[in-house]
């Protein structure tokens, strides 16, 4: 059985663009890893999200920087706790749907003061 690739709901972007129209201006970066069938497509997902609430977003570049550190998807901050508020509220959002995010903190990532990247890996239940 092949299993179901990984999408955002109408539903679900309605969702996110509501909560996160409340945190103008924010950076944030999307990436990927080519690897992951469905990795692409889902990374499209956020990224029309972000556009359309007026996020400055790093287009979606296959995630190299990672080197693998991640699974599913990852909130990567600059900082222990440097983790912007609308970086939270992604999390928040998208735990009601089960959807989980693991944080990662790399003081050497190139992320904007207070931005955020959203990395896209395999998914783990594959």
């Amino acid at each position: 059985m092949v299993p179901t690739p990984r999408r955002l709901t109408t539903h679900q972007k309605a969702v996110l663009i509501q909560v996160l129209l409340s945190f103008p201006n924010q950076h944030v970066g999307v990436c990927y890893d080519p690897s992951a069938s469905d990795a692409l497509d889902y990374a499209q997902d956020f990224l029309t999200i972000f556009k359309v609430i007026g996020w400055k977003v790093k287009e979606g570049s296959p995630s190299e920087a990672l080197n693998g550190q991640s699974t599913g998807l990852t909130l990567v901050a600059g900082g222990q706790d440097d983790l912007p508020p609308g970086s939270e509220a992604l999390r928040d959002a998208l735990r009601i749907y089960g959807i989980e995010l693991t944080t990662l903190c790399d003081p050497t990532c190139n992320i904007n003061s207070g931005g955020f990247i959203l990395s896209i890996g395999s998914d783990p239940e594959r």
